[in-house]
């Protein structure tokens, strides 16, 4: 309730405003745009927020992803050893990986699951699971998820949508089961094996993809090296034209990796609310 009560007190893009007052050199986050949205459609009557990351109604509509993957499959007469999608905010790996999930649980196969995330905000391998806030000033539900925090902050990285606090509540729930398994990568190793795929494929992969990109060729790698053969299957989930800016940067030598300090996820944590006792 307290979330709801601070909605109505505020005025339009006030949240934005607290949050720039307090650090001026604030790069943003997904959390602040979630607040600054939600406020100006409490606050217009004319204005509607539509919900399309995280939640589960969005998970099922990007199952379409994963659902034509296996027909792919199956046409090829393979069945997958690894499934590896890159994770954010979980939306673009749950559509993807989700209807392996079904077909997993119901024992007609056994792949390695795998979310791949940015060690710059790494939710999934160092956020804690339990009830959080899914905006940064607490307008929102509270959610059990993988949370670093709602009001963390990660570093500018080029990571695009891989940049979010927290991770959707189904996702955390098959990690917790060890349903799934997750990893993180750097952003120059991610890069690394992005202009290698980008050579040999003739295809530039965002940022995002980048890290479900690297942590197929890496698994290639190892299975080459053991002599096992395998069937990797991974998500290219978009192309990176707009982000050419980030490959000069990698290529120049001046992009550079940025691991979250544990001291300020421990930080962020102390301001996440107790549900439960």
């Amino acid at each position: 309730m307290g979330g709801v009560g601070l909605l109505l007190a505020l005025r339009p893009h006030q949240a934005g405003r607290k949050i720039r007052e307090a650090d001026p050199d604030t790069p943003g986050s997904l959390g602040i745009a979630i607040s600054e949205a939600v406020e100006v459609a409490a606050n217009n009557e004319d204005t509607k927020y539509s919900l399309g990351s995280v939640l589960n109604h969005v998970l099922m509509h990007q199952t379409v992803i994963g659902e034509e993957a296996l027909q792919q499959l199956a046409l090829v007469e393979e069945t997958p050893d690894v499934v590896i999608g890159c994770a954010g905010g979980g939306s673009n790996f749950a559509g993807f990986s989700f209807p392996f999930v079904r077909v997993k649980l119901a024992g007609k196969m056994d792949p390695v699951i795998r979310a791949v995330e940015p060690a710059a905000a790494p939710s999934l391998t160092r956020g804690s699971y339990q009830f959080d806030f899914g905006d940064t000033v607490g307008m929102t539900p509270l959610v059990k998820m993988h949370t670093l925090g709602h009001d963390f902050v990660p570093d500018p990285i080029h990571a695009g949508g891989l940049r979010y606090h927290g991770m959707a509540p189904l996702v955390s729930l098959l990690k917790e089961e060890g349903i799934i398994e997750a990893d993180s990568l750097h952003q120059t190793e991610t890069f690394e094996k992005a202009v290698q795929f980008a050579r040999s494929e003739g295809i530039i992969p965002g940022p995002e993809p980048t890290h479900a990109v690297a942590s197929a060729m890496m698994e290639a790698e190892q299975a080459r090296e053991s002599g096992e053969e395998k069937v990797i299957v991974f998500n290219l989930s978009g192309h990176g034209h707009f982000d050419m800016a980030a490959y000069q940067e990698y290529l120049g030598g001046t992009l550079t990796d940025y691991e979250h300090p544990a001291e300020r996820i421990a930080a962020a944590m102390e301001r996440v609310p107790v549900v439960g006792g």
